[in-house]
C-alpha cells in the first residue's frame, strides 16, 4: 500500500478533488481507500436504529452488515484518538490510501487551495507538502497545478505516494 495526503483549509475542496481522483486512479487499474479526519463530532449512524441503541448502551465497537457494505463503528470513550498509523493498519489492503485531513501530520501531502476561501498557505510551514492544487496562479517553490487537472494529479499521486509499512508506519 502507497499514502498520499490532501490538505488545506475548508471549502478550498479537498473533498471534490478527491471525488474526481478516485475515479481517475480506478481507470489506472489502481484500487484506492480513503481516511478522512474530522475536526467535530460526527456520527454515522441514526438515533432510534438497532445499532445506535448498541453503542448508546455501552458497546465498544458495533459492526453493521449487509449484502453491499459493512461499517465498524468503534466508540473511544474517552481514549485518545488515533494516530493515522493506527488507523491505517486497519484497513484492508489497497495499492493507493488517501488521507484527507491530519494535516499536522508527518505524511506527503498537496495542498488543496482556493483563492475564495481567503485562506494563507499551508506549504510555508508544513514541509510535508509536495504540491499545490490552486487556482492561484505561481509561482510556487513546488510541484503546481490547476484544480481541475485531475489527470496531472493522478499521475503526480501514483509517481509520489510513498509506501506504507506492514505496522501503518510510511517512509518520507
Amino acid at each position: 500500500m502507497r499514502l498520499m495526503g490532501l490538505s488545506g483549509w475548508s471549502g478550498a475542496g479537498k473533498t471534490t478533488l478527491i471525488a474526481a481522483l478516485i475515479p481517475a486512479l480506478r481507470r489506472r487499474g489502481l484500487t484506492v481507500s480513503t481516511i478522512k479526519h474530522a475536526h467535530h463530532a460526527f456520527d454515522v449512524d441514526k438515533p432510534g436504529k438497532d445499532s445506535y441503541i448498541h453503542r448508546e448502551s455501552g458497546a465498544q465497537e458495533v459492526l453493521v452488515a449487509s449484502a453491499h457494505r459493512f461499517a465498524l463503528m468503534h466508540e473511544l470513550r474517552g481514549a485518545p484518538e488515533p494516530a493515522l498509523a493506527d488507523l491505517l493498519k486497519r484497513l484492508t489492503p489497497v495499492d493507493l490510501v488517501i488521507v484527507e485531513g491530519f494535516k499536522s501530520d508527518p505524511h506527503p501531502k498537496i495542498e488543496v487551495h482556493r483563492t475564495a476561501t481567503d485562506k494563507d498557505y499551508i506549504y510555508p510551514a508544513d514541509p510535508y507538502i509536495r504540491a499545490i492544487a490552486t487556482d492561484a496562479p505561481g509561482p510556487f517553490p513546488m510541484q503546481r497545478f490547476d484544480l481541475d487537472d485531475i489527470e496531472g494529479i493522478a499521475e503526480w499521486v501514483i509517481r509520489e505516494a510513498v509506501p506504507i509499512e506492514p505496522g501503518g508506519v510510511f517512509a518520507l
